[in-house]
């Protein structure tokens, strides 16, 4: 069984991996096996990812990409595919939150927040399926959140990107299956993160927070790794269009 697991000899490209659930699923991939290529804004902020992947046998190259650019996003992912020799696997991670009343939402913020998280991953998504066509086949992992599938007050822009990018998952999962490509997503529930780090410093929605989480804590970035190597590698062969939840069962008891 642990062969379906397996993922040597594979190349994968992890965007926004330079911290937090890009890094981790960077490492997690890498540690199955995987060349793992890294993608962030800045090449110099992924230093310590390309170390650890390093550090753990395998191939790495750190790519600066800004998502919101489709030119770039097309020159990222051809330039990790270069890099490593080919690419199988793309984990659409980069995205940015910014929370505020829906009334005082301005163009701006609205265009960074869904630019970031929803068409970034489009146009990363559709480089890296050229080059997966051409070569068989691969699989593409989307994060997705929470808000994929409830509303969050004064996060609209936000969950309104996410629901799109659940969309888009199943969209492209049946369009690209002839290919031989499959489209997935993860949706992590409640994990700290230097992004989401300054919900949990009130300690009041912490607490408001825990007693909605059926496991009663918050997710740890380890609790990722298993659901991100499972949708990139044989073991989930046979699934595609899925969005997995690992939230400890928070949408499970709503």
């Amino acid at each position: 069984m642990t062969g379906l697991f397996d993922l040597s000899g594979r190349k994968a490209l992890v965007t926004g991996a330079s911290r937090g659930i890009g890094r981790a699923i960077a490492l997690a991939l890498a540690g199955a096996g995987a060349d793992v290529a890294v993608s962030a804004r800045r090449a110099e902020d992924l230093s310590e990812t390309v170390a650890a992947i390093t550090a753990l046998g395998r191939r790495t190259t750190a790519v600066a990409m800004d998502v919101r650019d489709v030119a770039a996003c097309r020159a990222g992912v051809d330039a990790a595919a270069a890099a490593l020799g080919g690419l199988d696997i793309l984990v659409n991670n980069a995205g940015t939150e910014d929370v505020r009343p829906s009334l005082d939402v301005d163009e701006e913020l609205w265009e960074r927040i869904v630019d970031t998280n929803l068409k970034g991953a489009f146009f990363c998504a559709q480089a890296a399926a050229r080059i997966m066509a051409g070569a068989g086949g691969g699989a593409i992992v989307n994060l997705c959140s929470l808000t994929s599938y409830v509303g969050i007050p004064t996060a609209v822009p936000y969950g309104s990107s996410k629901s799109g990018l659940l969309g888009m998952t199943r969209g492209l999962a049946t369009e690209w299956a002839a290919a031989g490509i499959r489209v997935n997503a993860i949706a992590p529930g409640y994990f700290r993160t230097a992004m989401t780090d300054r919900f949990y410093e009130d300690e009041a929605w912490s607490a408001g927070m825990l007693a909605k989480i059926p496991q009663r804590r918050f997710g740890d970035l380890d609790d990722l790794a298993g659901v991100a190597v499972f949708l990139a590698s044989r073991a989930s062969a046979y699934v595609t269009g899925e969005c997995i939840a690992v939230d400890g069962g928070y949408l499970a008891a709503i």
